[in-house]
């Protein structure tokens, strides 16, 4: 008798389930709005798909009358900038810094201790005070990502820093490599895939700095919108810019996998 666990999918068979999950949760979002909308016609916690339709039409391809903008475009616009800013700035820092305290105990001993306390900091309880030293621009949004991200990309390459066999450091050394050698050609090359893994990691986290910091202190945004049409509960708004996010995101995070694979094809030897 053919176990469970020992069962595995075919790749169509893999498609098929995991499209299941989606398909349930449209059909029961469709049946669920019909219901209420025919109960209540004006009702605007379930809006339809055509509702939504209609108000991101609206905001994606007809000039906002006071300023002239695509404030959909516009709004994913200033969001990825922000987010890409300080997801790239986060990864050179934390691989930096972590690259140089899993591989040099010298400077591990002074800086790692530092470096766990500021990690376990809630970013979110610094925002008060990035809005009062960097304004309320671009910069404090941009920090904010900086600092809720960095730590945690640095002390997960600190442990992968580590985890590289000494056999490897020894023998480089026995073939005459100095400490930088080593750093750039026997580390960094190891480090560079697990460091787009940190940040496929991160990217949630990321993701929700820069909505919380858009909601407070922003003119344009996908967190500034969502937050903006909540007091009019503008459901026909709100679930397709969440939906639109949460492409966004799965689309960044593929992307990532894509490059480390097609990059560092030697670091997924089981990849087909």
């Amino acid at each position: 008798m053919k176990r469970l666990i020992n069962l595995t999918p075919s790749k169509p068979t893999r498609l098929l389930l995991g499209l299941i999950p989606f398909i349930a949760i449209f059909f029961v979002y469709l049946i669920a709005s019909d219901a209420r909308l025919a109960e209540n016609a004006t009702d605007k916690l379930l809006p339809s798909f055509a509702q939504m339709g209609d108000a991101i039409h609206s905001l994606a391809f007809e000039p906002s009358k006071r300023s002239g903008e695509y404030l959909f475009w516009q709004d994913t616009f200033s969001s990825l900038y922000r987010l890409t800013m300080g997801i790239f700035i986060a990864a050179v820092l934390g691989f930096t810094i972590g690259l140089l305290t899993g591989a040099i105990p010298s400077i591990h001993s002074p800086v790692a201790p530092l470096l766990t306390i500021i990690s376990l900091v809630p970013p979110m309880a610094l925002l008060p005070i990035l809005f009062i030293v960097f304004g309320l621009g671009e910069l404090s949004k941009v920090a904010l990502i900086v600092i809720g991200v960095a730590p945690f990309i640095a002390r997960d390459i600190q442990r992968c820093a580590q985890e590289i066999p000494q056999e490897q450091l020894v023998k480089a050394q026995t073939l005459g490599a100095s400490t930088w050698q080593i750093l750039v050609r026997v580390l960094i090359p190891q480090l560079l895939p697990r460091l787009i893994n940190a940040v496929r990691l991160s990217l949630g986290a990321g993701w929700l700095f820069l909505i919380a910091a858009e909601a407070i202190a922003s003119t344009d945004g996908l967190g500034y919108r969502i937050f903006l049409v909540r007091r009019y509960m503008s459901m026909d708004v709100i679930l397709p810019y969440v939906a639109w996010i949460t492409l966004l995101a799965f689309l960044v995070d593929w992307l990532l996998a894509k490059i480390s694979r097609f990059c560092f094809p030697w670091h997924y030897p089981n990849a087909n």
